[in-house]
């Protein structure tokens, strides 16, 4: 498996493959925050590990 470097931009790609219900969700609940797609899944993640991790 080839090395992933990180983009100039300090981040990394990710394939996601979701159900289109879920994806329509995610788009509906991403225009209300005015954020991308990209950017809503990557807020919800970062605040789950910030939860997990017991940062509230």
């Amino acid at each position: 498996m080839a090395k992933e470097e990180p983009s100039a931009d300090g981040k990394k790609s990710l394939l996601l493959r979701i159900d289109s219900a879920l994806h329509d969700a995610l788009r509906a609940w991403a225009d209300a925050e005015l954020r991308s797609v990209n950017g809503q899944i990557e807020y919800i993640l970062r605040e789950a590990v910030r939860k997990h991790l017991g940062k509230e």
